[in-house]
């Protein structure tokens, strides 16, 4: 079965190439952007503006003071993970009033990555709900700002309350060594639960 979910009707062959397409989501300002272009082997594109007067009372930057633009619709790039494997991220913007754009950002997506900052959890709760509510696979990536870990892995698993299965790890989206191995995790994740599928008793 391709990462579309269609059946193939012969073996791939050596060299063909497969694409499929990650959702980057998460709250306001927890770094969706930031990992995108990271990570991205083309210049990304992005829908960032200033945040103006308009968010007042509406976008909570107490605690990201520096934050002065926000992704209005989304972000957008691509990576290789191998020669075979050619991976489209798309970005989703983190204020509520524009969730609306959601179902369409993933619609046809494998999995989505959440990424959390540990000081403010709370803000990660929507997403996981959205992804499990669609039972879309999803990992949690951990943003280390300043090179900090603030709260360890199963104490993070523990205040989101998802399960064990769901794979859990820490990154710094600025760094692109870091965010790639979330994605490879990301994948290998969506592969595991895709062949627990596939073995099931029907």
């Amino acid at each position: 079965m391709d990462f579309d979910g269609s059946e193939r009707r012969s073996q791939p062959t050596p060299g063909q190439v497969t694409s499929a397409k990650i959702v980057i989501a998460g709250g306001f300002g927890v770094g969706k952007t930031t990992l995108v272009g990271s990570v991205s082997e083309i210049t990304p594109l992005t829908t960032e503006a200033i945040m103006t007067s308009a968010g007042l009372g509406v976008d909570d930057v107490d605690d990201i003071p520096g934050k002065t633009t926000t992704t209005v619709a989304m972000d957008f790039g691509r990576i290789s993970i191998d020669r075979d494997l050619i991976l489209y991220l798309f970005g989703t913007p983190g204020q509520t009033r524009f969730w609306f754009m959601w179902d369409e950002l993933v619609r046809g997506a494998i999995g989505a990555v959440v990424m959390v900052d540990t000081r403010r959890l709370a803000d990660s709760f929507a997403a996981i709900d959205f992804f499990e509510n669609r039972r879309l696979p999803y990992l949690v990536a951990i943003n280390c700002f300043h090179r900090k870990q603030y709260h360890d892995v199963q104490d993070v698993r523990d205040a989101l309350a998802i399960t064990t299965d769901v794979p859990v790890v820490s990154c710094d989206a600025r760094g692109r060594e870091s965010t790639k191995q979330v994605l490879i995790s990301l994948v290998e994740y969506v592969l595991t639960m895709r062949r627990q599928h596939a073995t099931a008793p029907a």
